[in-house]
Formats: C-alpha cells, sequence, structure tokens
C-alpha cells in the first residue's frame, strides 16, 4: 500500500463532514495499534511521530518505524510530523519520506510565524508533502494531561486567520478555539462561533488538536464547521498505561514483558478503533 500522498484525503473527509485522525505514536507497540486500528476500521489515519516523542525514541528510529507500518499497511496511511519548530528537522523528515508536516509558530510573534511557515512550506513543496500551521496559542502539553483551561486572548482571530493562509500557502490550519492539550476537569466547550468565522475566512481544512475527552457534541460541532482533522494523543497514552498497569501483576512473576506490551498496543488499537468511529460521517451532525 501506498502511502497516503497529498490533501485530497483532507478534502475529502471535509466534504463528508468527517476529519482525518492524526494519531500521536512514542513507540513500536503504539505504531502497531494505530497501524491495527487503521486496518481493522479500514479507514486512512496520519501517524504522527513528531518532535516530542523523538526526545523518548530517537528521530531517526521512530521515523523508520512510521514510515515502515505505513509502506506496509493495508490502508493508506500518511506519516506526520506533528509540532515542528525546526526547520531543519522538518527538513530531515521530508527527506526521509514524510507525507506532511505540521511548523508550529504559535510562540511567534505574528509576522515570524508567518516567515517560519512560509519557508517550511518552500521546503515541503519539493518533496510533494503538505503542510499544517498553527495560530492562536493552544494551553497545555502535548505529552502530559495538565488540566489546562484555555483563555479567550490566545485565540485564533479569524481576520488574522485569512491573512496568515494567503501569506503562507499553508494547507491546513490548527487553530485555537477553547481547545487544549490533554485531559481536563470540567468539560471543554468550543467556541463555535469562532470556528464557524474562522472557516467562513479561510479556504483550507482546520485542524483540532486536544481532542482527547471533547464531549461528543463539541467535537462534531466542529466537523459541521470545517475542521478536516482532528489530533488525538492522551486518549490512547491513558488507554495504554491503564493496560499495562493492569497487566503488571500476573506478568511480574515471570518477567513476561511481551504480555505487557501485548496489552499496550491492543489498548492503543481498541482506543483508536474508537476514536475513528467518532470521526465516521454516519456519526457527524
Amino acid at each position: 500500500m501506498m502511502l497516503l500522498h497529498g490533501t485530497d484525503a483532507l478534502k475529502q473527509a471535509a466534504a463528508a463532514g468527517r476529519a482525518l485522525p492524526g494519531f500521536v505514536v512514542y513507540n513500536l507497540e503504539t505504531v502497531q495499534g494505530i497501524t491495527a486500528a487503521a486496518e481493522a476500521a479500514g479507514r486512512p489515519v496520519l501517524i504522527q511521530a513528531g518532535s516530542s516523542p523523538f526526545k523518548h525514541a530517537g528521530r531517526q528510529a521512530l521515523m523508520r518505524l512510521a514510515l515502515d507500518a505505513a509502506e506496509h499497511s493495508s490502508v493508506p496511511l500518511g506519516v506526520h510530523l506533528d509540532h515542528s519548530r525546526d526547520l531543519d528537522e522538518i527538513t530531515a523528515c521530508l527527506e526521509a519520506g514524510y507525507t506532511s508536516v505540521m511548523v508550529d509558530g504559535s510562540h511567534l510573534p505574528f509576522a515570524d510565524n508567518i516567515a517560519l511557515t512560509t519557508e517550511a512550506v518552500r521546503r515541503a513543496r519539493g518533496f510533494g508533502a503538505w503542510v499544517e500551521a498553527e495560530l492562536g496559542a493552544l494551553p497545555g502539553d502535548e505529552d502530559v494531561s495538565t488540566g489546562a483551561t484555555a483563555q479567550q486572548s490566545t485565540m485564533t482571530d479569524p481576520g488574522q486567520a485569512a491573512e496568515f493562509v494567503t501569506a503562507t500557502g499553508v494547507d491546513a490550519l490548527a487553530v485555537a478555539v477553547g481547545n487544549v492539550h490533554g485531559f481536563t476537569k470540567d468539560p471543554v466547550r468550543l467556541d463555535l462561533e469562532r470556528l464557524a468565522a474562522i472557516h467562513d475566512a479561510v479556504t483550507v481544512p482546520l485542524v483540532l488538536h486536544g481532542a482527547s475527552g471533547l464531549p461528543v457534541e463539541q467535537l462534531h460541532g466542529a466537523l459541521a464547521r470545517g475542521v478536516a482533522k482532528v489530533n488525538v494523543n492522551a486518549e490512547l497514552r491513558r488507554a495504554y498505561l491503564e493496560a499495562v498497569r493492569g497487566r503488571l501483576p500476573d506478568a511480574l512473576p515471570g518477567s513476561d514483558v511481551v504480555a505487557v506490551w501485548t496489552a499496550g498496543r491492543d489498548a492503543v488499537r481498541d482506543a483508536a478503533l474508537e476514536v475513528i468511529g467518532r470521526l465516521s460521517p454516519s456519526s457527524a451532525a
């Protein structure tokens, strides 16, 4: 099976009122679990082997795991660089064969974000990869559920979004509309009016980060307002860790690490399958 190249899957998802799932991976078991979920569902997904997980697994090792899984999958899978602020890292992933990259200039002043994103787009075009960028600040930690809360002052401005997309030529835009990284104590409430205004202002599909634990009606409201890619991380991490914890008592006497890894992998598969179902056209409203 060929890698999932181009933005057709994003555009088709947007037209159908659904979203392409982007699942963050950290190791072999999470890569295998996500691949198995995509194959079981018969749907394309993005394996997001990005900047933060590289710190744990090593860039070369995790890149190869993700690309090998995608290249041998029975369904189209994309391999996506998530939350990169480093143009050299972006280039390395493009050279390795990544199908898309996210350049994260959300921490920069607006003009600097435009400059960084424009250069990332220029580099990606030579490899046939598409580029996601972020405008607005998304609270929370990508790897740890911190109970973050959104601030209206850091949300994406629709007028700026239109200017940003036009200036950079970016293919997809990640927005801050009340979403946060990780689980929260209180249910997240998206600013769906702001999201609709952004959708009306730009010509590219929108991306929603921080969808773990998002109430289903909020998620479906986002799908109806132009979100065509949804990132999920914390749900899979929690499923993995709970499965490992549950398997450890029986595994420890015999030092059965394979049983523990298998439990974690299967839990990631099941959690990813559940997310894919939430993002399917039949459930979108």
